[in-house]
């Protein structure tokens, strides 16, 4: 007599992880990373994804979660990543799904996702360490803490904002520098502020304008590289990027998963634009499958973990600037 197939299972639940401290960017500070946690089991083995519900992107919670519960019937009767990126759109909700199918996939593969998206795993994976928009004395402080770091990210977005970056150039002379702007700079200062960042260990800005003004910057001198964080989403939009922009940051929680951010990987070299891979707010499992992005990548930013106050049980590991890959009992 012939078996039936084993029938999946979808579960979704909402966490909250408080932060280390109070994280203050330019649109404002958070204490927490509210997140959302998606598993599918088919009984004996699980798959898991994290997504981080963005407002800037008219995402909550409870929205998420409903658009999670409406793919309950594809996922149960073993739809793919394929059928799932036709039914739901780019976003979050996607994002977890998309992951949590990766992921129970490899184990029931027994491979990893890496071997499954034909991806060497690099030896070594240099993250960015992220210090808090604040006052320049204290972010010079917060990287004097990590001046042995080989790559900080700086989040600016204030009338300040050079004064913080020499500061923060001046405590931690040696590391590269990515200036974080999260679409707070006004377009008539932009040009000059490039210009000096020059000499101060930049070597990337992230989103200086708001997303609907960012056609001025294929106007103006780049003097550092230029990457579209909130301008960019998934591969349908890289093309009218190309001309405003020198990288793009792929953030899975954009993209709607691993899946596109792959072909988004692809299609972004098409066009001549470099790679950089980042995050929302979250734990080790929402960084897990981004790492398999980071090969292909100039600019990793995966830090998301140490910005909590604790992290999941089998975490990245973060030892100086590297991090691990991720161990299989926590993802792929």
């Amino acid at each position: 007599m012939r078996r039936s197939k084993t029938r999946r299972r979808l579960s979704a639940r909402a966490e909250t992880w408080p932060t280390v401290k109070p994280f203050t960017i330019s649109r404002g500070t958070v204490n927490s990373a509210e997140v959302i946690v998606v598993e599918i089991t088919d009984g004996t083995t699980r798959g898991r994804g994290e997504c981080l519900p963005y407002p800037r992107y008219d995402e909550s919670i409870e929205d998420t979660l409903d658009e999670i519960e409406a793919q309950r019937s594809l996922i149960e009767n073993g739809g793919s990543r394929a059928s799932l990126a036709a039914a739901l759109g780019p976003g979050a909700a996607r994002n977890a799904l998309d992951c949590a199918l990766w992921d129970l996939e490899a184990k029931l593969a027994g491979k990893s996702v890496f071997e499954l998206a034909g991806i060497a795993a690099p030896d070594q994976i240099i993250t960015a360490h992220t210090i808090s928009l604040d006052a320049p004395e204290l972010m010079a402080a917060a990287a004097r803490e990590m001046a042995d770091r080989m790559l900080l990210k700086v989040k600016l977005g204030g009338s300040d904002d050079l004064e913080r970056l020499r500061a923060v150039h001046e405590a931690a002379p040696n590391a590269r520098l990515i200036v974080d702007a999260n679409e707070g700079y006004a377009p008539d200062r932009l040009e000059g502020d490039l210009a000096q960042m020059v000499g101060l260990g930049v070597a990337l800005v992230e989103q200086p304008l708001p997303a609907d003004q960012d056609h001025l910057l294929a106007r103006i001198k780049r003097h550092v590289p230029v990457a579209a964080d909130e301008s960019c989403h998934d591969s349908a939009g890289l093309e009218a990027l190309a001309d405003r922009y020198d990288v793009v940051n792929l953030k899975l929680d954009k993209t709607g998963g691993l899946t596109e951010a792959l072909h988004c990987v692809a299609v972004a070299k098409q066009l001549g634009l470099d790679i950089m891979i980042g995050c929302m707010r979250g734990t080790s499992l929402a960084m897990a499958p981004a790492l398999i992005l980071a090969g292909e990548a100039s600019f990793v930013d995966l830090d998301g973990p140490l910005l909590l106050a604790q992290d999941r049980e089998h975490p990245l590991v973060y030892e100086g600037s590297a991090v691990s890959l991720p161990n299989p009992e926590l993802w792929g």
